[in-house]
């Protein structure tokens, strides 16, 4: 474990209480999955910002000791404020070493794609991360994706990922990760060139049909007019 975060265990609670830690520059938190099953517990908020500006970020697997206790964990989530995004509470989770999770990993892009470089097209980065499962010392930072050989309208899908064997795959493999999308304004001239052809192709039906009906109303007055001389 790179990450040695100490804690203590939490003995007063509610709202009044977790605003006094946060003011003084405190976390409220609870640990989820020990022996002890749910442990309450208060931590320095400067030590949860370290383990989030990692490189893993909030899968960092680090290690919490509160009273003679030591536990490996992993954030579970973040309770924030809607406005300020300051973090209010932290859950975490205990990890057992030998014992497989499931995990959301960030997706990373590389490359700069033939349909953004040379087509004038962009990125389109739709699902920025899958989820996986693993033992925790498999578990990677992030997966990295190579767009490079995507061109206009090509997309690159979850099942497209290239796992190590010790890596089970969560996601629904036909989930689109990134999509090289066409520039709005050359859409709507697609859109428009194809509308103008539809209307050219329904209007030619039309037209003949015209021209058939005047040409049975001329052959009619023809026989007429035949008629009546027969009949002088």
């Amino acid at each position: 474990m790179d990450f040695k975060v100490k804690a203590e265990k939490r003995e007063i609670f509610g709202k009044n209480a977790s605003r006094r830690l946060r003011r003084e520059g405190l976390i409220p938190a609870i640990l989820y999955g020990t022996q002890d099953l749910n442990v309450p517990l208060t931590l320095r908020k400067k030590d949860l910002f370290m383990i989030l500006r990692s490189e893993a970020g909030a899968n960092t697997i680090f290690q919490v000791s509160y009273n003679s206790e030591e536990r490996n964990v992993m954030i579970k989530e973040l309770q924030k404020d809607p406005v300020s995004d300051e973090i209010l509470h932290a859950d975490f989770v205990n990890v057992i070493m030998d014992k497989v999770i499931r995990v959301s990993v960030p997706i990373v892009l590389i490359g700069e794609a033939v349909g953004v470089k040379t087509e004038g097209g962009f990125v389109d980065f739709i699902t920025r991360e899958v989820e996986v499962e693993c033992l925790p010392k498999d578990l990677p930072e992030h997966i990295e994706i190579d767009i490079s050989n995507l061109h206009l309208r090509q997309s690159f899908k979850a099942g497209d990922i290239t796992l190590q064997e010790d890596i089970k795959f969560l996601s629904d493999p036909d989930a689109i990760m990134v999509l090289i999308e066409v520039p709005a304004k050359e859409e709507e001239i697609e859109v428009e060139e194809e509308e103008e052809e539809e209307v050219i192709a329904e209007g030619e039906e039309p037209e003949v049909i015209y021209k058939e009906k005047e040409k049975e109303v001329e052959e009619g007055k023809k026989k007429e007019e035949k008629e009546e001389k027969k009949e002088e």
